[in-house]
């Protein structure tokens, strides 16, 4: 159902892509997981590598979970933005197709 304001609404975005310079905010959901059952929302550099997001982000904070194996990553499924993405570890978070709020999901 939409809301509707009864007056006009001028406060402007809080979450506006400009004002984060070189950072953007990335929502990342690991798909079908009982224990993250939303995604989760982190500030990363644009430049940033998708391995780095991948290894030195990923990797430990998903360790919340106990069954977690880190070394699933490695072959996990990735979606962005609902889209299929084959990830270059190389290439930045911009090059991947991981824009501003981007929505990355992973199934393992």
């Amino acid at each position: 159902m939409a809301v509707k304001a009864m007056y006009d609404y001028t406060w402007p975005s809080r979450s506006a892509a400009e004002l984060y310079g070189d950072d953007q905010l990335v929502h990342v959901w690991w798909r079908g997981n009982p224990y993250f059952v939303s995604a989760q929302t982190f500030r990363f550099p644009k430049a940033m590598p998708f391995g780095a997001l991948v290894n030195d982000v990923l990797k430990g904070f998903f360790t919340a979970d106990p069954d977690f194996v880190p070394e699933s990553l490695d072959t996990a499924a990735w979606k962005v933005d609902h889209e299929d993405l084959v990830p270059d570890l190389e290439a930045s978070l911009e090059a991947n197709g991981v824009g501003h709020k981007s929505l990355l999901e992973f199934s393992l």
